[in-house]
């Protein structure tokens, strides 16, 4: 376990909805995350009032207590009925975090608390556009799965889906603000690339992606 305190961690947030994974994924294996810090942190007026965008990254990587406290601010799961930390329409939870390492991508799986493996290789710079993306410590890209999308019309599915990844990427910033961790969510990315190197199907969606990294020599 004490190995992966030491990569370089990039989450990508997207959503892969059984089948099988793809082969090169076969080389990595899962990674269960400590449990989740759930007491604590900036009183929430304070964290809003922190709250920033900042492009700009130490290549230090998080520990992995921070990566799964930040996961399950974003979406994790707070009760015991499986309900999740960021609203969703008829409890669809079609959005999934994919996990970028420098070694590899995993999917998060939040009632398990795991990492589980997607793709070998480091594929951090497919996150987005800018240079950052290569090279900070944490990506997330969210996409929905919208085979899980069931009881709703197509123009309700393209309302609600993309609102619930902006309400993940806002637990993100507000965790990040407590954390003391410079964070940006952006709209630039090319999700025809994500797809293909991700193997994703054609009913999952990628809406937005978010960088997350220690502000520079911090």
């Amino acid at each position: 376990m004490s190995r992966w305190t030491s990569l370089s961690i990039v989450v990508v947030c997207v959503l892969l909805a059984g089948g099988s994974p793809p082969a090169a994924a076969r080389d990595l294996k899962p990674v269960t995350l400590p449990a989740p810090q759930t007491g604590g942190g900036m009183p929430l007026m304070q964290a809003l009032k922190t709250r920033h965008s900042s492009r700009e990254f130490d290549s230090k990587p998080l520990p992995l207590q921070v990566l799964s406290n930040l996961l399950w601010a974003a979406f994790g799961v707070n009760r015991d009925d499986g309900r999740r930390t960021a609203p969703s329409a008829m409890n669809w939870q079609e959005i999934d975090i994919y996990v970028f390492l420098a070694e590899g991508v995993y999917v998060y799986q939040a009632r398990e608390n795991v990492l589980k493996p997607v793709v070998a290789g480091d594929l951090r710079v497919a996150t987005g556009t800018q240079a950052f993306t290569a090279t900070a410590p944490l990506g997330l890209v969210y996409v929905a799965d919208l085979s899980r999308t069931s009881r709703a019309s197509a123009e309700q599915v393209n309302v609600w889906s993309p609102s619930h990844a902006g309400f993940i990427a806002q637990n993100v910033y507000l965790f990040c603000a407590s954390a003391g961790l410079n964070v940006v969510v952006r709209g630039l990315v090319d999700a025809k690339a994500l797809t293909e190197k991700l193997k994703l199907r054609p009913d999952q969606r990628v809406w937005l992606a978010q960088t997350v990294g220690y502000p520079p020599g911090k």
